[in-house]
């Protein structure tokens, strides 16, 4: 389960491209950060994807990647041309694939890689798509099945495409989108397959051209209703349209770190079912996600990506990455297993510690959070102008003083001696993620 939206320069304060996201899945499944630079490839190599391999292009891009630890693909992502694309899973009446072939993170890193402009990602996914088809499973430790959507933004432009099998369509951003676990489009697309309605018509979803509705004829209605998307969409949506015109970066990190309620009354434990844009996971089948990673790309010129490379953006802070200058020199890339070493999983201490008290917790955090962010965004801003080594010690200085902060909050609740203030299936199911993990006893 995730949420991507977007807004185009007509809709940011300051005329710029910002896509936002929130990658949610399995608690355990760690979200990776890496750098790929551009690189030339011989004639007649091929890549190999998560699943199948396939021929090589000439020359990839450079590109920043937050991915599941374990496949090729990526989440969410940009290159060094400022192309920055998130992805969604989707579920439709269209049969599913389950022998592996290309999955919808690797069509996120090959149009990444082989792109310039969100036009052209937009036709590179649907040539693979029309070439290789999309099946295999994306789930971590059940496994997991679903077809995709996407936004693809770069500085002047955004595109919203939405999948169901081979099938597809597509339509130009106007203004503030956001997209979630569901199809959207309905007959206002711009660009589409060319037998979509007519599949739609032989299947017998639809009775005629004019009753043709994309979302309303392919959607799978169970899946589709338990993921929950509609709230989370709408949510993100009515956020963006209230600060159109005004969106900035700091706007879109609120509507990650967003949930249905007050901060002073929401709890993480609520319920065995509904979800937020900030996603937490709870106790069953429907509450199995959680938000692992989140990313805030400004698309103007240096192209400043904002990411968390941890879980929970409500008790995270985004820190300012650029394609050509790297990550910090000790960032060390997590698994699904509890490693003191990794970012994800220090901050993974923190969280599972916040959450069994969280109303009490996260508030002695939150005006840290808060002060901090707006200092990174300010130096972020104020070194526009910057070389690659100059911004590059800008995110050595961030991921640096996140870690110098999160011992200090982590070691300030350990001296709380407060009882746990969760539900009882609440707690189950956290300390059984926690022991898949080897994640040490809180």
């Amino acid at each position: 389960m995730c949420d991507t939206f977007v807004a185009v320069g007509s809709a940011t304060k300051d005329g710029s491209v910002i896509l936002g996201k929130n990658s949610d899945r399995e608690p355990n499944e760690a979200q990776v950060l890496e750098i790929h630079p551009a690189a030339d490839h011989p004639t007649g190599s091929h890549v190999k994807c998560t699943y199948v391999q396939i021929p090589q292009v000439a020359h990839t891009h450079a590109v920043l990647l937050a991915k599941p630890f374990w496949i090729w693909g990526a989440e969410m992502g940009a290159n060094e041309h400022g192309l920055a694309i998130g992805n969604e899973a989707v579920f439709t009446k269209m049969p599913l694939e389950k022998n592996g072939g290309l999955i919808g993170m690797d069509f996120l890193r090959l149009a990444l890689e082989r792109s310039k402009t969100a036009y052209e990602g937009l036709q590179c996914i649907i040539s693979l798509l029309k070439q290789y088809g999309q099946g295999g499973n994306c789930g971590f430790t059940h496994p997991f099945y679903y077809h995709n959507s996407f936004i693809l933004a770069d500085a002047e432009n955004a595109w919203v495409l939405e999948t169901a099998g081979s099938q597809w369509a597509a339509k130009k951003v106007e203004g503030v989108r956001s997209i979630s676990n569901r199809l959207s489009l309905g007959n206002d697309w711009d660009l589409a397959s060319e037998d979509l309605v007519e599949t739609a018509l032989e299947r017998g979803w639809c009775k005629s051209r004019r009753d043709f509705h994309f979302a309303r004829c392919y959607s799978d209605v169970l899946y589709t209703r338990l993921s929950d998307s509609q709230k989370r969409q709408q949510s993100a949506q009515c956020q963006l349209e209230q600060m159109n015109g005004r969106l900035t970066v700091e706007s879109a990190m609120r509507i990650l770190r967003s949930h249905a309620v007050e901060a002073e009354k929401f709890s993480p434990d609520s319920g065995l079912l509904g979800a937020d844009v900030c996603m937490h996971a709870g106790f069953g089948p429907v509450r199995g996600s959680q938000t692992v990673g989140s990313m805030v790309s400004h698309l103007k010129e240096p192209f400043t990506h904002w990411l968390t490379g941890t879980s929970a953006p409500c008790l995270s802070l985004f820190k300012p990455v650029w394609v050509d200058s790297g990550l910090p020199n000790g960032y060390v890339p997590p698994t699904g297993i509890y490693n003191e070493e990794s970012l994800f999983w220090k901050h993974e201490k923190l969280h599972r510690k916040v959450i069994f008290r969280y109303r009490d917790r996260a508030a002695r955090i939150h005006s840290d959070i808060d002060r901090i962010q707006a200092s990174w965004l300010a130096a972020a801003d104020g070194h526009e102008k910057a070389d690659r080594a100059q911004r590059g010690a800008i995110t050595t200085a961030a991921f640096a003083e996140e870690e110098t902060v999160m011992n200090s909050w982590t070691e300030t609740l350990g001296v709380d001696a407060g009882p746990n203030k969760v539900s009882l299936l609440y707690g189950l199911a956290w300390k059984r993620f926690n022991r898949e993990a080897n994640l040490p006893h809180r």
